[in-house]
């Protein structure tokens, strides 16, 4: 089993910009020694992340306009994929962990923590699967799709990785609640950057299960989570100390 992993609740956002930024500050820090394997868990401002391929489109100017038109704060972030939506109806997670051969397992951990979210979901009784969705937003072979009564799937987290040299970040992002917003900005991002997709892929895991709530997701992830190793309660503003010094 692996190291212990320090769970960090950021209660509040740090802003849309800082809020990307301490996650890569969380990074660096694993790799000069200052931080161990750690989980830190937010609800996000409105943002849009946009690929490094997005800001090379001749749209891209534009794209951005639209995002802030919806109240969405459009960001480029360093990890791969293409456009995707989150506001606090969703759930970040930022999981890094120092590792000397980073690089060989990217892949696996991109499997591994899909099935461990899908899990998590289906443990609060939603119909859940990984795998990519034709025509959807950001796609990727190891999306966690829901399932509907009729068989249409939507899209519920959406996974990113960035490795370094000693060390690994993976992001996802738990589309919980209010899934309209995300639809209508992704639909004029996506329009503007000259991107097709299915807007029916853009949902929320309360469009499965209206019960559901946000405390609900954020326990059954971290019972997934201590399948996968030992968890150890951390204080986010002493883990704001440690990440300054480094």
């Amino acid at each position: 089993m692996p190291a212990a992993l320090e769970v960090f609740r950021q209660e509040e956002s740090l802003g849309a910009a800082a809020d990307l930024d301490f996650a890569l500050a969380m990074l660096d820090a694993v790799r000069s020694g200052g931080l161990g394997p750690a989980l830190r868990i937010y609800r996000p401002r409105p943002t849009v992340a946009l690929g490094q391929r997005d800001a090379k489109l001749p749209g891209f100017a534009a794209a951005q306009a639209a995002c802030r038109r919806q109240g969405f704060e459009p960001l480029v972030r360093k990890a791969g994929g293409r456009a995707a939506a989150y506001h606090d109806g969703c759930l970040v997670l930022d999981h890094v962990a120092p590792d000397a051969d980073a690089l060989a397992g990217s892949r696996r951990r991109f499997a591994d923590f899909g099935e461990l979210l899908a899990g998590a979901f289906r443990k609060v009784g939603l119909t859940a699967n990984v795998g990519e969705i034709p025509g959807e937003y950001c796609p990727g072979e190891f999306t966690v799709s829901g399932e509907a009564p009729g068989g249409e799937r939507i899209k519920l987290v959406g996974t990113a990785q960035r490795v370094i040299a000693g060390g690994w970040l993976f992001s996802s992002v738990l589309v919980v609640d209010n899934a309209l917003p995300l639809r209508r900005v992704l639909t004029d991002c996506y329009a503007e950057l000259g991107l097709s997709w299915d807007p029916r892929t853009a949902g929320a895991a309360r469009d499965l299960a209206p019960g559901l709530d946000m405390v609900q997701v954020q326990d059954a992830v971290l019972a997934a989570y201590a399948g996968y190793a030992p968890l150890v309660d951390g204080d986010f503003t002493a883990l704001r100390g440690r990440v300054a010094q480094h």
